[in-house]
């Protein structure tokens, strides 16, 4: 019997995929919030955003199906958001978002950052256990964009 995690690939952005970033994106706050005006913004244009500044989307997929998707919005130079990660209803419990953070860890690493930060609701637990599960600490939220951000979190990547 094969893995699921043997199905999962990681592949980069596409300009014809940002539909597919949207939509997923736009699944999740409709669900669990509302989406506000720096959402619709972000992933109407998710270039201008995300990959013009320095940043990276990725998706995941899933026998070569679009599962999920994720950001790295640059902030500094030597700091990154992971935002905007988000996997399809019909393809969670398949350990995607373990996938997901285990490659924009090493990305962050690839890229010798010194920090990944991200916002996030407390509201989403299985979200949270997630990110701590991979080593995200609760730090003070200070200023966030968003609303429904309650939580900020934050990994030091050890640089050896």
């Amino acid at each position: 019997m094969t893995q699921p995690d043997q199905h999962i690939k990681i592949i980069p952005f596409r300009k014809e995929l940002a539909p597919k970033f949207a939509a997923l994106n736009y699944a999740w706050l409709e669900k669990y919030f509302a989406i506000e005006p720096l959402d619709q913004r972000m992933l109407e244009n998710p270039t201008r955003y995300f990959i013009e500044p320095g940043g990276h989307i990725f998706f995941a997929t899933f026998d070569d199906e679009i599962a999920g998707t994720f950001a790295l919005l640059k902030t500094l130079d030597s700091e990154f958001e992971l935002a905007k990660m988000a996997v399809a209803e019909n393809f969670q419990g398949l350990k995607i978002g373990n996938r997901m953070l285990e490659f924009a860890i090493a990305k962050a690493k690839e890229l010798k950052l010194k920090k990944l930060i991200l916002y996030s609701s407390t509201k989403l637990l299985p979200a949270l256990h997630l990110y701590r599960k991979y080593g995200f600490v609760e730090v003070p939220v200070g200023h966030s964009e968003y609303l429904r951000s309650d939580i900020k979190m934050e990994l030091v990547i050890e640089q050896i």
